[in-house]
């Protein structure tokens, strides 16, 4: 059975060829548009490719059976006609609700057997407070607001796990995927500073103040981040479908930080 990867430079797809490797998967195909970047491991087949130009996804889907498909809106419609014409038989797709709604759609109209994953808020999002936890103190708009980060690590061992063992019951299934607990902002803050073994606190602040510290991590970014964390409504519950689907819990946002103490010290000198 040869899977494909798509978006295997990006930060989830090339986690789920490791994972899938880690599952004695040994038929792989890896769709990148920068194979030296992604460093892909030996055994692993190959193709320079971009889910923007369908014209060369088309070769990377000869004699596929299942597919992995990276998050990339614009050409959503048409990668998965081309999914459905190489006959694929199987398709496991990171999309969600939210401003992914449209994508989500079109994968679950396709005519082909799916699976999607909506995960919320990564883990990795909240390295762009590194130069704040250096200083012991984040400041947020939003400090009372609930979520349930949820690893890019996780992610991709579901991914892996529907891709290898596949089961009827999983498909046209939309699995909401986040970490093990839903937490405060702040809480988020002081589990980062738990993971690093240094206090963390958290102060609301204005939101002028936050995209002024955001900014230089965030770019152009930062305005429509304040939007949704100001707008953030109800409190986001904890599941723990990525225990279900992989036999095992998924990261707390400490045991996170610990893992990855890598992104706060580059970013901060930790």
């Amino acid at each position: 059975m040869k899977i494909l990867v798509t978006g295997a430079t990006g930060n989830i797809g090339r986690r789920v060829v490791d994972r899938l490797i880690d599952l004695g998967v040994s038929d792989i195909r890896a769709l990148t548009a920068d194979p030296q970047r992604a460093r892909l491991p030996d055994g692993v087949e190959v193709v320079t490719g971009f889910l923007g130009k369908p014209e060369t996804v088309s070769v990377a889907l000869a004699d596929v059976d299942a597919v992995y498909l990276a998050p990339f809106p614009r050409t959503v419609a048409i990668t998965c006609e081309m999914i459905a014409a190489a006959r694929v038989s199987y398709l496991v797709a990171l999309s969600g609700g939210a401003h992914w709604q449209q994508h989500a759609e079109r994968i679950a109209a396709a005519p082909v057997p799916s699976t999607q994953l909506g995960p919320g808020e990564f883990c990795e999002n909240f390295a762009m407070w590194a130069a704040q936890i250096s200083t012991g103190v984040v400041r947020d708009v939003a400090p009372d607001a609930v979520q349930a980060p949820v690893s890019m690590d996780d992610i991709a061992r579901v991914a892996a796990h529907l891709l290898a063992d596949r089961h009827d019951r999983h498909l046209g299934q939309m699995y909401e995927l986040t970490g093990p607990e839903a937490i405060t902002r702040a809480e988020i803050a002081a589990q980062i500073g738990a993971g690093l073994q240094t206090p963390v606190q958290m102060r609301r602040c204005s939101r002028a103040e936050a995209r002024e510290l955001l900014e230089p991590v965030m770019g152009d970014g930062v305005d429509w981040y304040l939007d949704l964390v100001e707008q953030h409504g109800a409190p986001q519950n904890a599941n723990d479908n990525v225990e279900k689907l992989t036999g095992t819990t998924a990261m707390s946002m400490a045991q996170w930080a610990a893992a990855h103490a890598e992104l706060f010290a580059q970013s901060s000198g930790l």
